[in-house]
């Protein structure tokens, strides 16, 4: 990995402990491109809030639409493993869909 590229895996994958995350703050979800998977999860989507984003994406997400996914609140980037530690802590506001 270049020295380039660890440096976006690192921007994208960190979750800053200095700043709490706003799960009401609007978000945008970029799904990784993969031409397998229908259109409705390849394109870009807005929300209202970040819990609700979040949701989307951990819960009807394919799972290799989300692992190149990137989710956008307040200018910062969060990455598929980032994401999935915000939607798995106990401060995330959203009922979850219970395991299968």
């Amino acid at each position: 990995m270049t020295n380039t590229t660890s440096n976006a895996v690192a921007a994208c994958d960190s979750i800053d402990a200095a700043k709490p995350f706003d799960y009401e703050a609007v978000a945008e979800l970029f799904p990784a491109r993969n031409r397998k998977f229908n259109r409705q999860f390849a394109a870009y989507r807005r929300f209202d809030s970040a819990a609700e984003a979040l949701r989307f994406a951990i819960e009807e997400l394919p799972p290799k639409s989300l692992l190149g996914a990137c989710l956008e609140v307040e200018e910062r980037r969060f990455d598929s493993n980032a994401m999935r530690r915000l939607y798995d802590s106990a401060e995330f506001p959203l009922a979850r869909r219970a395991a299968a």
